[in-house]
């Protein structure tokens, strides 16, 4: 890993509850992150930029190790040496009650607008079909920001991750009316992990390495478990 005793710094985007200024600890995969380099005796600490920012801080900043949190493709393979997993996630499709989307497979949504986050993998199958044009999208900068856009109709659905859906809906930056007018698909898209994409040098590959071996000791999904027990039951109730 890094020195002991030294600290490591990454570059992320605000992406809760895995990765954000506003949870204890960084947010889940902050959370495990920081407790595998602790784990190694160095510390870690994030620095939050907008998602395009990121990637690029986090790859090419001699400043940063690396960013987080990094779904795998193919492309990513040659720009990162990447950590064990960090976080599991689970993309879904988001749409309105009052407008339903109903699909089997992805080519089903070939007539549908459908808000992304400019930067994000959503899937290699998802990603391809928009390549070829398949599929439509409307980029917007954050989830957030789409889910504020879905409300308004400026599109008939959105893809996001299933738990940053629910945190997001949970915040009092909606309200319970906005929260019943939204459901979601999950039969469209597989379960997917999130990692840390070391920068692609010998330093970032010992890092990686080095991160790899002190995460066997720390149980990925235990510490989900109890990371998200602690967070709903210290979550104030909105109405």
């Amino acid at each position: 890993m890094a020195v002991a005793g030294s600290q490591v710094r990454l570059a992320s985007d605000e992406w809760p509850p895995f990765v954000s200024a506003a949870l204890p600890d960084n947010g889940l995969s902050g959370a495990y992150t920081a407790a595998v380099f602790a784990r190694g005796g160095s510390g870690a600490s994030i620095d939050y930029f907008p998602w395009k920012r990121t990637m690029e801080v986090g790859m090419n900043d001699p400043r940063f190790a690396g960013l987080l949190a990094f779904w795998r493709t193919p492309q990513r393979e040659t720009q990162c040496h990447f950590s064990a997993p960090i976080g599991s996630t689970m993309t879904v499709l988001a749409f309105l009650r009052e407008a339903p989307v109903f699909a089997s497979a992805l080519r089903d949504l070939r007539s549908v607008r459908i808000g992304t986050v400019a930067g994000y993998s959503n899937g290699e199958e998802f990603d391809s079909l928009v390549r070829r044009g398949v599929l439509q999208v409307q980029e917007g900068v954050n989830d957030e920001t789409n889910l504020r856009k879905l409300l308004s109709k400026r599109f008939d659905a959105m893809v996001i991750e299933r738990r940053v859906l629910r945190y997001l809906l949970a915040s009092p930056r909606f309200t319970r009316a906005e929260r019943e007018r939204v459901a979601s698909a999950e039969n469209l898209f597989h379960e997917r992990a999130v990692h840390i994409c070391f920068q692609r040098t010998p330093a970032g590959q010992a890092q990686q390495r080095a991160f790899n071996e002190a995460a066997r000791e720390i149980d990925l999904s235990r510490f989900e478990r109890e990371y998200l027990r602690r967070l709903e039951s210290d979550r104030p109730t909105v109405n």
